[in-house]
């Protein structure tokens, strides 16, 4: 896969489909990737999620149209895609700082957000600490939520979900059925969506196969596989979002391997999260280009 012109293609389908519902499926397989992965991908590399772009991109354009003299308000709401002239109103307030009104009458300033072009620019100077390793397939014992893709807060409900996991005894429960030698839970994310715009996120433990499984959880059996695993040293989360940055937008493109967007695990050995010297591990399955 190159994601450069994969992301490109599919910032160039957005551009042509602006005007109509956004269909993150059909944007996610200009790029051969799933909704989960191409959200994810879209926004460490641009630094805001896919939903932002589109708003920005629409807004601009209404921007431009409303200077027209014979376009009305409540036809350039329709247009692009707001149910009333009071949401258009407040979303393009919000966004120009002016009030379509005011646009309409002139002399006036505008903001622009142009369509993106992907381009690589190189960077030197850090190192990145990683190994490729054939694992045999694993069990673990998880506790799984659906979060949406769409926007970007699925990062504050995953936060939130660890946060009632230590509350609730879920930590508890899989720390309790680790296999013997392990003190690391994980965090596994499904790439594959469990329903449209959605994906699966579970807190994990490996555990063995004959483990009992209680109610509310569930046992799953990872594929054996080719795996990279990225070594992520300092305080979380910071440092793991640094992290996945640098896997997305400096290792993959320049590498001889693809992520098979399967799922991927972040690996959190037990110790001080909040210290600059703990260290955890990002685990994706990959494929050679």
């Amino acid at each position: 896969m190159d994601w450069i012109r994969g992301l490109q293609r599919s910032i160039d389908y957005m551009e042509t489909h602006i005007t109509e519902p956004a269909d993150y499926d059909l944007i996610a397989k200009q790029m051969n990737v799933s909704t989960f992965y191409f959200q994810r991908i879209f926004t460490m590399i641009c630094g805001f999620p896919p939903s932002e772009y589109i708003r920005s991109r629409r807004l601009t354009l209404a921007g431009s149209e409303l200077l027209c003299d014979k376009v009305k308000i409540i036809d350039i709401a329709m247009k692009y895609g707001y149910d009333s002239p009071e949401g258009f109103s407040r979303a393009f307030t919000r966004f120009h700082g002016v009030t379509p009104n005011a646009a309409k009458k002139g002399n006036v300033t505008l903001k622009s957000f142009s369509p993106l072009k992907i381009t690589i620019t190189l960077k030197g100077g850090k190192s990145m600490n990683y190994k490729i390793i054939e694992k045999e397939a694993f069990c673990v014992l998880e506790k799984v939520e659906t979060h949406s893709v769409v926007t970007d807060e699925n990062k504050y409900e995953i936060s939130d979900f660890w946060d009632r996991a230590k509350a609730d005894g879920t930590v508890q429960t899989l720390i309790s059925s680790l296999a013997d030698g392990k003190t690391n839970l994980m965090g596994i994310c499904y790439g594959e969506a469990a329903v449209a715009g959605t994906f699966e996120y579970s807190i994990a433990a490996e555990c063995n196969e004959n483990c009992p499984v209680p109610d509310g959880y569930r046992m799953r059996k990872i594929a054996a596989g080719t795996w990279i695993v990225f070594e992520c040293t300092g305080a979380m989360p910071d440092a793991i979002q640094e992290t996945w940055h640098r896997i997305i937008t400096e290792f993959f493109p320049t590498s001889d391997y693809e992520p098979t967007c399967e799922l991927d695990i972040e690996d959190y050995p037990d110790g001080d999260t909040s210290s600059p010297n703990y260290k955890c591990y990002i685990w994706i399955p990959v494929k050679k280009k």
